[in-house]
């Protein structure tokens, strides 16, 4: 019997390739509202982020998750990012 391969994503904040289960992933759904996806399994567009601030920090000033999406998003976004990070990592 074979190891299972374990599925992993990039981080769009610092890049690193990381177990799908270690990161944060960041939805673009249907009615193009972007917002944090802690379970994974909501439906649209996804990108991934380390469940750090300083990795969000990275990935706002680099434009990649606005980039992956093909949308703006704004700043009120980014500190509700923030906001729903620090209270899931205390």
């Amino acid at each position: 019997m074979g190891v299972k391969k374990i599925p992993e994503r990039m981080c769009c904040g610092c890049g690193a390739m990381k177990p799908k289960k270690e990161l944060v992933r960041v939805v673009r759904t249907a009615e193009n509202e972007v917002r944090l996806d802690f379970t994974g399994r909501l439906n649209g567009r996804g990108a991934y982020i380390c469940p750090d601030r300083s990795c969000l920090e990275k990935a706002k000033k680099s434009g990649r998750i606005s980039r992956s999406f093909g949308c703006e998003i704004s700043d009120e976004i980014y500190r509700e990012f923030e906001n729903e990070l620090s209270g899931k990592i205390l």
